[in-house]
C-alpha cells in the first residue's frame, strides 16, 4: 500500500525520484512518529529556503523594473502560507500526507500543516534532483500567482507589466521619449510618451521622469485593453490573454 501510495504521489508532483526514501519522509507528518527527526520537518526547512530563493530569482530576472521593497511585497504574497497550502491542494498532496490518528479526525487539514507539506516536496525534490528540476516545479505552480501579484496595480509596477506584455505579445521592448519639461528647477514637471514598436501612445505628465513614465506606461496598458482605471482611481490589470502570464 505504501508503495502504491509513493507511486501516486510521484504521479501528482510530477518527478519520479531516485530516492523514494526521500518522498516518504517528506510525506511523513510529526503526529505519526514517535522522534520528530523521522518527520517531514527538517525537508520542510530546506524546502521553504529553496522556495524562497527560487522566486527571489526569478522576481530579480523577470521584472527588472521592481525595487527591492516591491519585490520583498511580491515574495510575502506568493510564499505564504496561504499560497502554499493552495498549492499542495492543487497538487494533491494534503490527501496523502501521512497523519496520525488525532489528524486524521479533522475534516480538512490546517492551513500550516498543508503548506508545510508542500515545502517538505519541494526539499525532498531539491535533495533527490537538484536545483533546476526544483526551480521548474516552483515555478510551474506559482508563475501566475507571481505576475498577477507582480501587476497588483502599484504605480512603481507599470512598467514592469507593459515590459512583460510587450515583449510576449509584441516581440519589442517599450522605449520612453521625453518630449517637454516645465516649470522651475525646483518643480518641474515632465512629458514623457511610451513607443511599442512603431505604435507611440499618447503621452502623461508627471512630476518627476519616473512617475511620468509610470503614468505613460499605464496609459498604453489602458490603451491595449490591459488595464482600467475605476473612477476611484484605482487599478485593474489583467494579464488573462496573455501568453504564459
Amino acid at each position: 500500500m505504501l508503495e502504491d501510495m509513493l507511486e501516486a504521489a510521484q504521479d501528482r508532483i510530477g518527478h519520479r525520484f531516485e530516492d523514494p526514501m526521500l518522498l516518504q519522509r517528506a510525506l511523513t507528518h510529526a503526529s505519526l512518529t514517535e522522534d520528530r527527526l523521522e518527520s517531514n520537518e527538517r525537508l520542510e526547512f530546506l524546502g521553504d529556503a529553496v522556495l524562497g530563493m527560487v522566486v527571489c530569482e526569478y522576481l530579480h530576472d523577470t521584472f527588472p523594473d521592481l525595487l527591492e521593497g516591491e519585490m520583498t511585497k511580491v515574495k510575502s504574497t506568493v510564499v505564504s502560507r496561504r499560497v502554499c497550502a493552495e498549492v499542495a491542494s492543487e497538487m494533491g498532496l494534503d490527501e496523502i500526507l501521512m497523519i496520525g490518528k488525532g489528524m486524521a479526525s479533522r475534516d480538512a487539514l490546517p492551513t500550516s500543516v498543508a503548506a508545510a507539506v508542500y515545502e517538505s516536496v519541494l526539499g525532498a525534490v531539491y535533495l533527490d534532483a537538484g536545483l533546476d528540476t526544483t526551480r521548474t516545479l516552483i515555478i510551474s505552480g506559482l508563475e501566475d500567482r507571481i505576475r498577477q501579484a507582480a501587476a497588483s496595480g502599484h504605480h512603481s509596477n507599470f512598467k514592469s507589466v507593459l515590459q512583460q506584455i510587450a515583449q510576449q505579445v509584441y516581440n519589442h521592448t517599450p522605449t520612453y521619449a521625453l518630449l517637454d519639461e516645465q516649470g522651475p528647477d525646483h518643480a518641474k514637471c515632465f512629458e514623457i510618451a511610451v513607443t511599442i514598436g512603431t505604435r507611440r501612445f499618447p503621452p502623461c505628465w508627471g512630476p518627476s521622469k519616473k512617475r511620468a513614465e509610470q503614468e505613460a506606461a499605464l496609459m498604453a496598458l489602458e490603451e491595449l485593453g490591459y488595464a482600467k482605471r475605476h473612477d476611484s482611481g484605482e487599478v485593474h490589470v489583467d494579464l488573462s490573454s496573455v501568453p504564459g502570464a
